[in-house]
């Protein structure tokens, strides 16, 4: 469960924030056509995760969703 104090630490808010960014610029710039699309698509994700302090599989192992309630988790 580590994984998961990761990353609902503001390094692991960065980190995905960072990850969809990518995701994204290499859907603008290195690939085209529908792979283009998914990156693009698939890159919103873990940026809207960053920006908006959520971790989605975090319920799927009985943590909470909330950013700010996973902290209080591990405190």
């Amino acid at each position: 469960m580590q994984i998961f104090k990761f990353l609902g630490s503001q390094a692991g808010r960065i980190l995905r924030g960072l990850a969809g960014l990518i995701l994204i610029a290499l859907g603008i710039w290195a690939v085209s056509g529908t792979w283009q699309w998914v990156l693009l698509i698939i890159g919103l994700v873990p940026l809207a995760a960053g920006l908006f302090d959520f971790c989605l599989f975090a319920p799927l192992f009985n943590l909470p969703f909330l950013g700010d309630r996973l902290r209080d988790q591990f405190s």
